[in-house]
């Protein structure tokens, strides 16, 4: 059963890789440069230019006079190639910085002296689903013991708080039943934080008591921000070590990631020699013929090398290239020598570093790095849970004795693009509650919006359990008053129908499977315009709407605030939002609008005022969206236009 399990998951992960590769081979291959800009997926008209050197990487910033708006962000993989040029994967990089005008790339190796324009392009690396099927592949007793929990029926002790002397004062008490269980149980626990309720703050008290008690961590997220977010909540306070690529940590964080902990340990002068003796050994080879077949013809390095010594030739071959093959091969051989010297060193060095940190950081599929592989752990600890497929959490949890998984499963689930993976939106975290509801504990109390906002989402995702913490918070409290029923501070919840409108139905453009409605990103710019001109800070605005044609006919009214799809505003806050459901048309469909995991995220983002705009004669064709409306009509403000 078990392993009929595991090569069904292996399967649906190869599915999952080859669809992302596949598009993103036939976008490049069949996409102009401006359409995949336009997707937000490429951009165009840079210049580079060398600004440095980081922990061995060379960084280049590309800019140009033109505003960047595009999907590629800081740790993307993106590939580098000449403007007009056919597209080859030799120059790769990772995003290190992004401005409005610039990206700054961290790369191995110089670019050639004609990239003097380029176009650089959002790359789907395999790297990560490579590591999921070859851990599958070798899955470790722990890892298999997870998925016991999954197949079987396990009776589990029931889990008794055990107590605890908090480092943060302000915990509440939801927040320390959680952690008081999370300690006591000996297998697993799953804290449930829904929007707002201090799911970070819990975890890391939760990770310093561990610590406390001797226990070494692993902490993990699908997501390098996630993991970001906890290494700077936790950085100061415990012996610590960031595993990952350099370029892919936030820049104010660098001092905790393993290649910056390398270069202050008291043997990296040992390394520091060998790296300069090994760079100018490849100077020196440069000066000497290279042993191609052309030359070779046949010959192997010994072979070589004895005739050099003799000064004899063979095979029409010149007595100087025999010579100069055989300092080549001299050179190398040394070169390998120092190779492996300084790969063991910086080995011995990393697994010094790792040995005396309580916490490693890591992202759930760079758990799965060499430099771990002989490292257990007494706690996993992985954050956002709910956005990890199975596949991915496994990695870092077949390194631990018992694990910890935070997230909240009335929110999106991981991103599957392949049909035949869906399955694999199904996570561990979802699993496990369903099969295991005493081995969770609910974070009750919510800080980020007004308890009015609140209602609809607690009483109809949260059974009501959630508690307001911060009351009837407003606009009003930041300065800002308003002058009729949309703007005005006191009205929280606005809903704003179109249905009486002609021109209200959605349109879809060619070839495209998004759609777009005109009518309600005009009442969005209309809306956003009065704001910006009461004095409103534009920080404070965010517009959500679930399709990316809407995104973009919104983006091109140049607003100078934030529009996103709901994946992109997932675990996010605005002061005020304003969603745009975009879907009207006579055959009431909403599509994937039913997933109403999308709508608790689009209406659990904003703090103190969220406006919807829709038709409510195709919204109210779904149970949830008629009590939403309903919900509106009797404690909010209801505009029909």
């Amino acid at each position: 059963m078990l392993d009929k399990y595991i090569k069904k998951l292996i399967q649906l992960v190869s599915f999952e890789r080859d669809e992302e590769v596949k598009r993103m081979e036939w976008e490049i291959k069949n996409l102009s440069g401006f359409e995949r800009e336009k997707k937000g997926r490429a951009i165009l008209n840079l210049k580079p230019k060398v600004i440095g050197e980081e922990l061995g990487m060379y960084l280049v910033k590309f800019g140009r006079n033109k505003l960047i708006e595009t999907e590629i962000k800081v740790g993307d993989e993106v590939l580098i190639n000449r403007d007009g040029k056919k597209i080859r994967d030799d120059f790769k990089g990772i995003v290190v910085e992004k401005g409005s005008r610039y990206l700054i790339v961290s790369i191995d190796k110089l670019l050639p002296k004609n990239f003097k324009e380029v176009r650089i392009d959002l790359y789907a690396s395999d790297v990560t689903y490579k590591r999921q099927i070859e851990n599958l592949e070798n899955l470790p007793e722990k890892g298999k013991k997870v998925l016991h929990y999954i197949l079987e029926d396990i009776k589990l002790e029931e889990i008794k708080d055990e107590d605890f002397v908090p480092f943060d004062e302000n915990l509440n008490n939801s927040q320390k039943l959680a952690i008081s269980k999370a300690l006591s149980s000996e297998t697993f626990f799953l804290i449930h934080g829904p929007f707002g309720t201090g799911k970070t703050r819990t975890l890391v008290e939760y990770i310093l008591q561990e610590v406390k008690k001797g226990k070494k961590v692993l902490v993990t997220a699908d997501s390098n921000m996630a993991v970001d977010n906890l290494v700077e909540r936790l950085a100061g306070k415990v012996s610590h070590v960031r595993i990952g690529h350099p370029s892919r940590v936030s820049k104010n964080l660098i001092s905790s990631t393993l290649a910056s902990k390398i270069e202050e340990h008291k043997r990296y002068i040992e390394l520091k020699t060998l790296n300069e003796k090994f760079s100018k050994l490849i100077e020196e080879r440069e000066n000497f013929q290279k042993p191609i077949q052309k030359w070779r013809r046949g010959l192997s390095d010994d072979e070589i090398l004895k005739l050099s010594e003799k000064g004899k030739t063979v095979r029409g071959i010149p007595l100087k290239i025999i010579k100069d093959m055989a300092e080549w091969i001299a050179l190398n051989r040394q070169i390998e020598e120092i190779k492996e010297k300084m790969e063991k060193l910086e080995e011995e060095i990393s697994k010094e570093i790792i040995e005396n940190s309580s916490v490693v950081f890591a992202t759930n599929s760079s758990s799965y790095s060499e430099v771990l592989k002989n490292f257990e752990f007494d706690v996993v600890v992985v954050d956002e849970a709910t956005q990890s497929t199975i596949p991915s959490v496994l990695i870092p949890l077949s390194k631990g004795r018992k694990f910890v998984l935070a997230g909240d499963h009335k929110q999106l689930p991981p991103t599957i693009l392949s049909e035949k993976a869906k399955e694999l939106s199904i996570t561990l975290f979802e699993i496990l509650i369903e099969k295991y509801p005493y081995m969770k504990e609910l974070l009750n109390i919510q800080y980020r919006m007004n308890e009015k906002l609140m209602e609809f989402p607690n009483k109809e995702f949260y059974d009501g359990k959630l508690i307001s913490g911060v009351g009837n918070i407003t606009l009003k409290d930041l300065g800002f008053s308003g002058n009729d029923e949309i703007t005005s501070s006191d009205n929280v919840l606005v809903f704003v129908d179109t249905k009486n409108e002609k021109e209200r139905f959605e349109k879809q453009k060619k070839d495209s499977t998004s759609y777009y409605n005109k009518l309600e990103a005009e009442i969005v710019k209309k809306i956003v315009e009065k704001f910006l001109k009461l004095g409103l800070k534009k920080d404070f605005i965010g517009i959500i709407t679930p399709y990316d044609d809407q995104v973009d006919l919104i983006k091109s009214f140049n607003l100078d605030v934030e529009v996103n799809t709901v994946d992109g505003f997932q675990g996010r806050e605005k002061e005020v939002i304003i969603i745009s459901f975009v879907r009207s048309n006579t055959k009431k469909e909403l599509g994937f609008l039913t997933d109403l995991r999308r709508l608790n995220v689009s209406i659990t983002r904003s703090k103190r005022k969220l406006i919807c705009i829709g038709d409510s004669k195709t919204l109210e064709n779904h149970e949830t969206y008629k009590r939403f409306i309903e919900h509106i009509k009797n404690k909010g403000v209801y505009l029909s236009i």
